[in-house]
C-alpha cells in the first residue's frame, strides 16, 4: 500500500522528517544573547535536504537566521540554481516561529509560489502555508536567468 500524499505533494513521513531535521539542527544554534535557538530544513527539488541554524552576533543586526543559513549552505553545495520544494522551521523555545521578513524574501528567491513552509504555531501545532501566502508582495528586480 502506498503512503497517502499530503496536499503539498509530500508524504506525512517526508514532512515529519523535515520537522525532525529542523529540530535537530536547532540544537547547534549559536544563540548566547536571545537564547532563541532555531533550525531550518530545506527539501530541494532534487530530493536533497539541507539544514541550517541561527548564528547570533553581539551586534544583533549581524545575526544570521536559520533559514538564510540553510539557503546559503544549499547554494554553496549545489549552486545558485537550487529550487526549494518545502521548508520546515523549528525552535527549541516552544513558541511560534515563522520566517522573518528578510528570510521570506530570501526563501522567495529560491522557491516557487507554491513552495510549502511548515512552522510551529502558538498552540503547539504546525502551520502549513506557502511562500506566496507569507510574502504576497515579494520584491522582484527581474527574472534573472543569467545566474
Amino acid at each position: 500500500m502506498s503512503a497517502i500524499s499530503h496536499p503539498s505533494g509530500l508524504t506525512p513521513t517526508q514532512i515529519e522528517d523535515l520537522q525532525q531535521r529542523a529540530i535537530a539542527v536547532a540544537q547547534n544554534a549559536y544563540a548566547p544573547y536571545s537564547h532563541f535557538r532555531v533550525g531550518a530544513a530545506l527539501l530541494l527539488e532534487d530530493g536533497n535536504v539541507v539544514t541550517g541554524c541561527n548564528v547570533e552576533n553581539a551586534s544583533y543586526r549581524l545575526t544570521t537566521c536559520a533559514e538564510q543559513s540553510a539557503v546559503a549552505t544549499a547554494v554553496g553545495l549545489y549552486g545558485p540554481h537550487i529550487r526549494i520544494r518545502a521548508i520546515a522551521v523549528a525552535n527549541l523555545n516552544n513558541t511560534a516561529s515563522q520566517p522573518c521578513g528578510a528570510c521570506r524574501q530570501t526563501l522567495h528567491e529560491f522557491s516557487t509560489p507554491d513552495t510549502r513552509i511548515f512552522f510551529p504555531a502558538e498552540d503547539d501545532t504546525v502551520v502549513e502555508t506557502t511562500v506566496a501566502d507569507l510574502l504576497p508582495a515579494a520584491f522582484l528586480l527581474s527574472n534573472n536567468s543569467d545566474q
